[in-house]
């Protein structure tokens, strides 16, 4: 279990933000609010980004708030794909493995990451050359690669078309169950959430409310 308990942080001449909140493995908890009501500020706070001025972050028991973000057990996956347009999906995705892994075992990993995904075949491709969705989802398979069981969501499927949205979403959802991720998804699409939250919180006035 990710557990939340009274995180506060504040900007300069604001008001406090004060974050309770529970995301269970294997499922997606969703959070809303309106523009500037806190959202970015609350993955920011879960991904080791700022720190708070008090509260706690602990996943299973243990103190993530001393972890800084590179070593938290924490993937961040945003609307825009963060790919490097120069290089193939695989080069992309192998971003993700682990530091010493080795090239036979990289390669392997990353064709298997793909093939979850739905790129099977496609590694040696371009990211200049992929369709918005194809691109999110080798920021999924370089997730997977992460193995990290805390996936931060920022208004993942916002740039995609309704249909390639809807099956986009669907693979988050499969990915999110078989790994056992511990989700949080940043949205103000209604739809977005009916199709996938187990768990819904709406920020009002700085703090989180279960819907």
């Amino acid at each position: 279990m990710l557990r939340a308990d009274d995180l506060v942080f504040a900007y300069e001449g604001q008001a406090p933000y004060r974050f309770t909140l529970e995301a269970s493995p294997g499922e997606i908890t969703a959070i809303s609010g309106a523009s500037g009501s806190g959202k970015s500020t609350l993955l920011d706070l879960l991904a080791g980004f700022i720190r708070p001025r008090g509260g706690s972050l602990t996943l299973d028991g243990v103190d993530l708030l001393p972890l800084p973000p590179e070593t938290r057990p924490v993937s961040l996956l945003l609307q825009a794909d963060n790919l490097f347009e120069h290089l193939s999906a695989a080069e992309n995705a192998a971003l993700g493995l682990p530091r010493g892994t080795g090239r036979a075992a990289g390669r392997a990993r990353v064709e298997e990451a793909l093939a979850e995904v739905g790129l099977a075949g496609l590694g040696p491709q371009s990211a200049s050359t992929l369709s918005g969705g194809q691109k999110q989802r080798v920021a999924l398979a370089r997730t997977l690669l992460r193995d990290r069981p805390v996936l931060l969501l920022d208004e993942p499927f916002s740039a995609l078309d309704d249909e390639t949205r809807k099956t986009t979403r669907e693979l988050v959802g499969e990915l999110t169950r078989r790994h056992g991720w511990h989700t949080i998804l940043v949205s103000h699409h209604a739809d977005d959430i009916a199709a996938l939250a187990n768990r819904h919180y709406r920020i009002v006035e700085g703090r989180l409310e279960r819907v």
